[in-house]
């Protein structure tokens, strides 16, 4: 998919603050510093769309990005940062579970994991929830660009084995560095939702 016009809509952190537009909604969730943001720059090809860093923990509330009049990728705080106060982290998570719950127009959830980890406890508790949730989902396999190409598929599969050995979900690899694998995930993407 070529995007033409991408914008940043709104950071939210309570339903009434959601854009009402009824539009899809693609949402990212992962631990912080998996590359949400660098995923969504990549697939929208922008740079600086929306905001990375290489510190860990700095998205602190739902960012909704409009692409395209057509559906809105939502940047979800990334869980298991230690820095994080006590305190933070509840209400982070209680926000995120408010959206996750009580939102109409989640179309689709894009889980991403590092591809060079094991997934974590969290990783592990975040996938069962989507599970529930019974949306639709595809799994990322992040960072593909920091292992050797030829084992890329290989920890994909491994990945799948662990969290779903079901196989009911696809697992994908992803680059922002080698962007090879834009078109396969967009291809994903647009087989759950009509764009």
């Amino acid at each position: 998919m070529i995007v033409k016009n991408s914008q940043f809509k709104i950071s939210a952190v309570s339903p009434k603050q959601y854009p009402n537009d009824n539009l899809p909604q693609i949402v990212l969730v992962g631990k912080s510093n998996v590359g949400k943001s660098s995923f969504i720059n990549t697939l929208v090809n922008r740079k600086g769309l929306a905001r990375t860093s290489s510190e860990p923990g700095k998205t602190r509330q739902i960012n909704f990005y409009d692409i395209d009049n057509k559906f809105y990728f939502v940047d979800l705080p990334g869980y298991g940062y230690s820095k994080m106060s006590k305190v933070e982290q509840e209400k982070v998570g209680s926000f995120i579970e408010e959206y996750l719950s009580s939102s109409k127009n989640i179309a689709l959830i894009v889980f991403l994991i590092d591809i060079r980890h094991l997934p974590t406890e969290n990783d592990k508790l975040m996938y069962d929830y989507i599970f529930k949730t019974n949306l639709p989902c595809i799994v990322i396999a992040n960072k593909a660009d920091k292992i050797a190409v030829t084992k890329v598929d290989e920890e994909v599969k491994n990945l799948q084995e662990i969290l779903n050995p079901l196989k009911d979900l696809k697992f994908l690899p992803f680059s922002s560095e080698r962007k090879v694998y834009t078109d396969e995930v967009w291809k994903a993407i647009e087989d759950i939702i009509i764009l």
